[in-house]
């Protein structure tokens, strides 16, 4: 027997949105700052946009099964593009807002886009760079016309245009809209995701409606579906953790996505949400608790004393509940507490005070960060997934496990194959890789999806992720080591936002740090260590001293071969749109290690 794969009777994402447009109608379906001020639009208004932007592109030309690429950050107007496209029978595919002209350029050729969405000039001027080689564009659309009021261009129309020649084409056409959204057929390509590519050129992958409504069903597993929570939207679109976390699960759940003004204020736009659901990138909740940890530092005596006796009884709990055990009815009293004068102060600073569910994934995460959360009362959980399976694939159910990422999500198999990679199977698997036929054979093997992680299912069926295949380091001694859970130890440090261990082949591992600007630079002001800027900072005799005893906490905790021997600062301020960094913020090891090569031996020399 198949299995049955709707949500509400719908089997794709236009049937379920269009439906859930109707039930929800004047109920709150977003937000976003203006002028200082949280403004809510409806489902009936995201659905009327939405539908205006499938018809003004059909009226356009847009054929059933043709690619519209969206080039913007995370707000509302990303979403009326994504269900009018996919309304209209489009594929909507998404590019990062950090690529470059050249990057935009390779993906509208491979996907072969017809329409592109940007936001505003600076994006736009990417694509001006590079349409005299992307011909199958036919037309851009602009959300923000802002400084480009005395631009004209037949080739650019303005987002409200668009809106208009839809209303005008569906006024026309009265029932067509509907008749559209009705003929979307559950096995179609439903959207493209450019891997972010840590090697080679990003590849395409294709998600048909199947797969994501697959995940819609299955996400109550590990994700609560609360109607009322409220959420932040902040990371990139494109990428499947927050499509899936602010387009897609809403549309079972109706929780409210709230939009960040900007990745800048993301700090301060979580205190003012105060979010009940929220996911995040390892980087974002490193920040958090940075900034806690720094601020700490520079408390009074009886505010650092108060903290590490709330942090000390909190953690008695967390271990107590990730252990299985009930925790006593006196440390539950003295917990109460702690939270009322400390703990629920520092949830309130970071935004966390009435959290229900903080989800991590995207990227491994320290399991004393974890445990640092889970400490203050955040009911933090790891999942893990990736693009090819749609997104999640494990998480944590009713009990937590550190150092795993959980239990196999339902109708999903694993398996663990001879050389110790992650295989996946289950309705989640994507259709393959756009263009590529031979990396898709590669990859989705008899059903099966080779993951490129390397892992075990221990004795409770929980998922131990050691490290990414091609990352294993062996080193000239024949040890196997992992390098990711050494990283991950040396992120926690306050000081390090980054940090790349080196060692295949070598006789000892050496590591490429990158430090926390923010972090680092207070406290050389505090110590008075002389800087003029990024360089020099990273250059002071007393910041390496500063990098050196945080390596040396790692060092004690690991086994003498994990040991890092050497290390050296990467002296510039790395962004998104450097070649360095992906754009979900993890720095290239194989890039890294090309890039940095003469600094890397020197370490060895």
């Amino acid at each position: 027997m198949t299995m049955k794969i709707e949500v509400e009777g719908c089997d794709t994402i236009p049937k379920l949105f269009w439906h859930q447009v109707k039930a929800r109608d004047t109920r709150t379906a977003f937000r976003e700052k203006d002028l200082g001020i949280w403004r809510s639009t409806s489902w009936a208004q995201y659905g009327e946009r939405a539908r205006f932007v499938g018809m003004g592109l059909v009226k356009l030309g847009l054929a059933r099964g043709e690619v519209v690429s969206v080039l913007a950050e995370t707000v509302p107007e990303w979403l009326y593009a994504d269900m009018g496209t996919m309304g209209a029978g489009g594929v909507t595919n998404g590019i990062y807002p950090t690529d470059s002209a050249k990057q935009v350029e390779y993906i509208l050729s491979d996907s072969r886009s017809r329409f592109l969405f940007v936001e505003d000039d600076e994006q736009l001027d990417k694509f001006l760079d590079v349409r005299a080689r992307c011909p199958d564009v036919r037309k851009a659309f602009v959300f923000d016309m802002e400084g480009l009021n005395d631009f004209s261009d037949p080739q650019v129309m303005p987002f409200g245009e668009l809106l208009e020649l839809g209303r005008a084409h569906d006024a026309a056409n009265p029932g067509l809209w509907e008749q559209l959204v009705a003929a979307s057929k559950a096995e179609e390509l439903a959207l493209l995701v450019y891997t972010s590519g840590t090697t080679g050129p990003p590849k395409g992958s294709m998600l048909a409606h199947r797969n994501v409504i697959f995940q819609i069903m299955n996400a109550d597993a590990f994700v609560p579906m609360m109607p009322n929570a409220e959420q932040l939207a902040f990371l990139p679109l494109c990428h499947i953790a927050e499509r899936t976390f602010t387009t897609f699960l809403p549309l079972r759940s109706g929780a409210v996505a709230n939009f960040a003004e900007s990745i800048e204020t993301v700090s301060d736009n979580v205190r003012e949400v105060a979010p009940t659901l929220f996911f995040a990138v390892p980087r974002i909740w490193e920040r958090f608790y940075s900034g806690i940890a720094i601020r700490m530092k520079e408390a009074t005596w009886i505010g650092r004393t108060a903290y590490r006796w709330a942090l000390g009884i909190g953690l008695k709990v967390a271990e107590a509940e990730i252990e299985g055990r009930t925790p006593s009815p006196l440390l539950r009293i003295a917990y109460r507490i702690a939270d009322f004068l400390v703990l629920d102060n520092i949830k309130r600073a970071i935004g966390m005070h009435r959290i229900r569910y903080a989800g991590t994934g995207a990227a491994p995460i320290a399991p004393d960060l974890i445990k640092w959360y889970r400490a203050l009362g955040v009911d933090m959980r790891e999942v893990y997934g990736q693009t090819e399976n749609c997104g999640i694939a494990t998480g944590m159910p009713d009990r937590i496990k550190l150092g795993t990422v959980g239990k196999v999500a339902p109708s999903t198999e694993v398996r663990i194959s001879a050389e110790g990679e992650i295989l996946l199977k289950g309705p989640h698997v994507f259709m393959g890789y756009l263009n590529q036929p031979d990396k898709t054979a590669e990859t989705v093997r008899d059903g099966w999806l080779h993951t490129g992680d390397v892992g075990f299912v221990d004795n409770d069926g929980y998922l131990k992720i050691t490290d990414r295949m091609k990352d294993i380091i062996i080193t000239a001694g024949g040890k196997n080591i992992t390098p990711s859970e050494i990283e991950n130890q040396l992120k926690f440090s306050p000081y390090i936002s980054d940090a790349v261990v080196i060692g295949d082949r070598r006789k000892y591992l050496s590591c490429l740090v990158m430090i926390d600007y923010d972090n680092v630079a207070k406290y050389a002001q505090d110590e008075n260590v002389p800087f003029t800027d990024f360089a020099s900072l990273c250059r002071a005799r007393e910041i390496n001293a500063l990098i050196q005893a945080e390596i040396e906490k790692v060092n004690r905790e690991v086994a003498r071969v994990e040991t890092i021997k050497q290390f050296r600062l990467i002296e510039q301020q790395l962004t998104a749109e450097d070649e360095e960094l992906t754009p979900t913020m993890k720095l290239r090891r194989k890039f890294v290690n090309e890039k940095y090569k003469t600094m890397i031996d020197g370490m060895y020399a």
